[in-house]
């Protein structure tokens, strides 16, 4: 009889084991990194390649991006070499754009828009924001997936950003639209968060 009930006992722990493990490993966040490291970054410093994707053509730039907390953001075109030199700055009320090649600077002051819907922190914000997300696994990677909230634009209704599980780094990002085909593409070559 002890035996039976030692074996019972057994038994029941295995499983309780085994369910608190597969469990675990299908919640929403994850077992590997908080959802919330990537959507409460206060900066971030980036190096990325985007491709535009169009019907006729594909267009490829090189960005640096940097942004800073509460609102300080800041974009410069490094290639294509026609397109070098371009900036973009905002510190949340006004809008400064820069063309040093053309000797052209453009002040827009209580700029209420986003200057940057290729910027990590859109998709930060549109992930907060947006009532349709949803985060998959895969051995290297999560992909946070948002609905981009009251998009009008067909060609930009989604957003899907990939995450290393072992640096908690985004690789890349892409921009869907209502067919969700990809118009954009952004791959983070370099990238530190919260420097």
């Amino acid at each position: 009889m002890k035996k039976i009930l030692i074996i019972i006992i057994i038994i029941f722990i295995i499983l309780g084991v085994i369910l608190f493990k597969s469990g675990y490993k299908n919640k929403k966040s994850g077992n590997n990194i908080n959802d919330t490291d990537i959507l409460n970054i206060s900066s971030y410093k980036a190096i990325v390649q985007i491709e535009v994707y169009s019907n006729k053509n594909t267009n490829k730039y090189i960005m640096k991006q940097e942004y800073k907390q509460p609102n300080s953001f800041y974009e410069e075109v490094v290639e294509p070499d026609n397109f070098a030199g371009l900036t973009i700055r905002s510190d949340g009320t006004s809008v400064t754009l820069d063309n040093k090649k053309l000797d052209l600077k453009t002040l827009y002051e209580n700029f209420a828009g986003d200057i940057s819907n290729l910027s990590l922190m859109s998709f930060i914000d549109h992930y907060k924001n947006s009532g349709e997300t949803e985060i998959q696994e895969t051995v290297n990677e999560k992909i946070m997936m948002t609905k981009i909230p009251k998009s009008q634009n067909n060609y930009q209704m989604y957003q899907n950003l990939y995450i290393d599980k072992n640096t908690n780094l985004p690789i890349k990002m892409e921009i869907l639209d209502i067919n969700k085909n990809i118009t954009v593409y952004i791959l983070y070559n370099e990238i530190k968060l919260n420097k």
